[in-house]
């Protein structure tokens, strides 16, 4: 078992899915934390686990993700759960002519051994014009992933999680952990 790091019950619940389908189980460390206001996820993500390695004792990983919009100059980017709160989809929306490209990143930070590891990994796709689909949180209502016709919010859960930034840095992440034996060093 690892501990996850989140206040966000939708990203424990994706998350949870993924460690499970490689015989891990993730632990729910619920909890809500001050984060930099940084340029990058990278940046945000390695902030906060060296925070949070004060508080949380044994080997943990908490994530940050962004949608950088390549008409908006990256925005909302590092921004993003801000941009969601504030504005939201609509929002986003009514900010966008026609360049619609932009991707999801995703930065994985693993705290182990007092040593902090990341794991990077992104999705690329548009901005469609409107709302679309009830599944998915955040900005899956508004982001097509490059080859799909529907948004993460229309193509449910099962599809999302063969594709998506979160899916391919957990990926990355449990590769580290079989591959360095980290469970069994607790």
């Amino acid at each position: 078992m690892i501990k996850f790091v989140t206040s966000n019950e939708h990203k424990y619940n994706e998350l949870k899915k993924i460690f499970l389908e490689h015989q891990i189980e993730i632990k729910w460390v619920r909890m809500k934390y001050e984060e930099i206001q940084g340029d990058t996820t990278d940046e945000i993500s390695l902030d906060s686990c060296k925070k949070l390695q004060s508080l949380i004792d044994g080997t943990f990983f908490m994530e940050d993700t962004g949608l950088y919009i390549d008409a908006l100059n990256g925005f909302p980017g590092p921004y993003s759960s801000y941009a969601s709160s504030t504005i939201g989809n609509r929002g986003i929306l009514s900010l966008l002519d026609a360049e619609r490209s932009a991707h999801f990143q995703t930065v994985i930070s693993l705290s182990h051994s007092m040593e902090i590891f990341q794991f990077s990994a992104s999705v690329h796709g548009s901005i469609s014009t409107n709302e679309r689909g009830k599944g998915g949180f955040g900005f899956d209502p508004i982001f097509i992933p490059d080859g799909e016709e529907m948004t993460l919010a229309e193509i449910g859960d099962e599809r999302k999680n063969l594709i998506s930034h979160r899916k391919k840095a957990a990926e990355k992440l449990i590769h580290f952990i079989k591959e360095r034996n980290v469970l069994n060093n607790e």
